[in-house]
């Protein structure tokens, strides 16, 4: 109860991050991961608490990532609209408290939502942005995130590889409306 859940994308958001969770009231879980990530974030970036932030705009798709998987979202998007496909991306940093009206709005623009998440596909952010598409505005999702199954350890590359948390996949994903 009232624990805060943050999945940051890459090491601004990171740093940011754990600057805001030092004066916040209340319980924070940060969620960090070993692999190298990409900067999608310059030294502009503020973030915000129960807030998702919008990468690209786009009306075809809508691809809700976290974490690492923010950087693949993006790599999709380009493979998508290379293809006529206009995807937008939604970095969800923040798990808990959701931004639900967020991905109401992109629901609604899109028709389509894709979530992507490098974490169990059960209990995540793909099944925290069913609940709200359920409650609020019903389309077609698809998740991209490891299903249930037990992990293996290996090097990062490999595992993203092995669950199908690839660029490859969103963009199948985000091709089947």
């Amino acid at each position: 109860p009232n624990m805060t859940v943050i999945n940051p994308a890459d090491a601004k958001e990171a740093q940011e991050a754990l600057k805001a969770a030092v004066d916040y009231e209340g319980p924070v879980y940060i969620r960090l991961g070993r692999a190298e990530v990409p900067d999608i974030h310059d030294d502009s970036y503020q973030f915000q608490w129960g807030k998702g932030e919008i990468l690209r705009e786009g009306s075809d798709v809508g691809i809700i990532a976290t974490g690492i998987m923010a950087a693949k979202a993006l790599e999709a998007a380009d493979a998508l609209e290379a293809k006529g496909i206009h995807a937008r991306v939604i970095n969800i940093h923040t798990l808990k408290p959701l931004d639900e009206e967020l991905v109401i709005e992109t629901a609604k623009m899109t028709g389509h939502i894709v979530t992507c998440e490098e974490h169990s596909v059960i209990g995540g952010l793909g099944s925290a942005v069913s609940e709200v598409l359920v409650r609020h505005c019903p389309v077609k999702q698809d998740f991209i995130g490891v299903n249930d199954c037990f992990g293996q350890s290996g090097k990062p590359a490999e595992l993203l590889e092995k669950y199908g948390l690839t660029v490859a996949a969103i963009v199948k994903a985000a091709e089947t409306k």
